[in-house]
């Protein structure tokens, strides 16, 4: 077993789409003066150049957000990075805190230098409040640089709540506020109505550590990874099913098939893309799906199925988890999760018929078009892709 393990590690080692520029040693001083010898509009137009788009599932561009809270007229702006990481089996933004904290503060010197905010604060994870005195300690050690510098920004360390729907930004300033962690309603977009009502920029925390390379080494450099679709790289946290769990960065645009023979087995018969909030794609898809915008896009969690799982108990355990997170807010997420997850627990002992699975695919596509934040539109991901691939095995 040893043996296997080691030649995996060297498969993945000699991977060609393998990477390191997210944990490589790098001057953050130099992105800093780089920074510091920018205006506005040229760091915005950089990292629209580079194609980058938000690291923490959505996808959405990232020079858009920028440009947005630029131009919102306001005396007071705010940067904050989304470092709630509440998706099960996504651990890489932990880690990037962990090693590289400065990168990430960063990025975010870089968006309020884009958008002329003057503070900046981490929504830290609840869970990872273990971390909170030694992020504080350099955040503080940063801002002393910053000043020296000359930069009229600073940035500070605001504990989460440990809700999963704080993982959504709207839901995630709410809770910045004092409030229950809930979503708002969209429009108007935290760019222009944000944290205490003021233009806010949100970035997941390896969206900001990209930003902050693509300002070091400029666009053409992060281009030059990954697909037209796809720029650049990806940190992915890989779990379940495997002998070789941990965090690895390759380039975007990588293949489910090429990702299982680095990863997997021939024994493994889905993977989980995305979280529990994702896509399980069966092996027979494997060869035809994209890890990516062009195919299934994905927060970084990675977690691999072999043909000994049962799909019932994992998208079991999938409700259990959406039911115990909705926030109530809505009724199609608050109900719809607690009879999705009633529904097949009373197919699989008989109480309703196997066509009924029919009846709880349509109430996960209404809740898609429905409710009312991320939670409970993505309910849907998990649901259908597991019941259409795997019917079998929760009818029966």
């Amino acid at each position: 077993m040893a043996i296997n393990i080691e030649e995996k590690k060297n498969k993945i080692n000699s991977c060609k789409k393998r990477v390191n520029l997210i944990f490589k040693d790098q001057d953050v001083l130099q992105i800093l003066d780089k920074i510091s010898g920018m205006d506005a509009d040229k760091i915005i137009n950089e990292i629209k150049e580079s194609g980058l788009r938000g690291r923490g599932g959505a996808g959405f561009p990232t020079w858009i957000k920028w440009k947005g809270a630029k131009e919102a007229q306001s005396d007071i702006k705010y940067i904050v990075c989304n470092a709630d990481e509440g998706e099960p089996g996504t651990f890489k933004d932990r880690e990037i805190l962990a090693k590289k904290p400065e990168k990430v503060f960063a990025g975010m010197t870089a968006a309020a230098k884009a958008a002329n905010a003057k503070k900046g604060y981490i929504y830290l994870r609840d869970e990872y409040n273990y971390m909170l005195a030694d992020l504080i300690k350099k955040t503080e050690s940063f801002n002393d640089i910053l000043k020296q510098k000359s930069f009229d920004f600073s940035i500070e360390i605001k504990s989460g709540s440990g809700a999963y729907v704080c993982g959504e930004e709207t839901s995630l300033l709410e809770s910045m506020e004092g409030k229950r962690g809930e979503a708002r309603n969209k429009p108007p977009f935290p760019a222009q109505f944000g944290y205490l009502g003021k233009p806010t920029v949100i970035n997941n925390a390896e969206t900001l550590v990209y930003a902050a390379l693509i300002i070091l080494d400029g666009a053409d450099s992060f281009k030059k990874l990954g697909t037209a679709d796809s720029r650049g790289a990806k940190v992915f946290s890989v779990s379940g099913d495997t002998e070789i769990p941990g965090i690895y960065e390759v380039e975007m645009g990588m293949s489910l098939k090429e990702f299982v023979d680095l990863f997997g087995d021939e024994n493994t018969k889905a993977v989980q893309v995305g979280g529990a909030s994702g896509f399980c794609v069966p092996r027979s898809k494997f060869n035809d799906t994209i890890i990516g915008f062009e195919g299934i896009p994905t927060g970084g969690s990675m977690m691999l199925f072999s043909d000994k799982r049962s799909m019932y108990n994992v998208l079991s355990n999938y409700l259990e988890f959406f039911t115990e997170e909705s926030c109530g807010q809505c009724t199609p997420c608050r109900v719809g999760c607690k009879q999705l997850l009633e529904g097949i627990r009373a197919i699989k002992k008989g109480e309703k018929p196997k066509k009924y699975i029919e009846e709880l695919i349509k109430l996960a596509k209404n809740m898609k078009i429905t409710a009312k934040c991320g939670l409970g539109q993505s309910v849907e991901n998990p649901f259908v892709s597991i019941v259409e691939n795997f019917t079998e095995e929760i009818t029966y």
